[in-house]
């Protein structure tokens, strides 16, 4: 294994955990690690390497949206609720590093239900809205591993 690919691996691994822990953008570090490498070895294969695993993430792109949305939708929660949730999910990054944008996000959602439909629909309302954030992830994140394995195949074919 080369130095080109390891550093390749690195950076796959960390868009991977960026998925996970939303720090860094993690979809488009696993796309431009798979760029990187496609560039630096050339040929038909890298390049038909890059084209499958930029369907696959622009396709987990479209589907982590669409999907979850449509539970939202089903169940009555307006985005608002989730700019919310975001927005606090922010504050909360800063006030409790990491682990406070889950709590935030949390909160936040929870305080935009208990707004709209009262204190006792409130909690049921903001697990459903956990569900699909948590399905969200999931999707690109399966995206995500379906793009680097991909890249793996794409290695050995190298």
């Amino acid at each position: 294994m080369s130095l080109l690919e390891v550093l390749v691996a690195l950076a796959i691994l960390v868009g991977i955990i960026g998925i996970v822990v939303p720090v860094l953008p993690g979809t488009l570090l696993v796309l431009a690690a798979v760029l990187v490498w496609t560039i630096q070895v050339g040929g038909a294969t890298a390049w038909s390497v890059l084209a499958v695993a930029t369907a696959l993430l622009a396709l987990g792109a479209v589907v982590k949206y669409a999907v979850p949305g449509r539970r939202l939708k089903d169940a009555g929660i307006p985005g608002s609720t989730l700019v919310v949730g975001g927005l606090l999910g922010v504050v909360g990054f800063f006030v409790v590093p990491v682990v406070g944008l889950l709590l935030g996000f949390v909160l936040g959602v929870y305080l935009a239900e208990h707004r709209r439909v009262g204190p006792a629909l409130a909690w049921p309302s903001t697990k459903h809205a956990l569900r699909a954030a948590g399905l969200s992830l999931l999707i690109e994140l399966l995206a995500a591993l379906a793009a680097a394995a991909v890249w793996v195949v794409g290695v050995v074919a190298t």
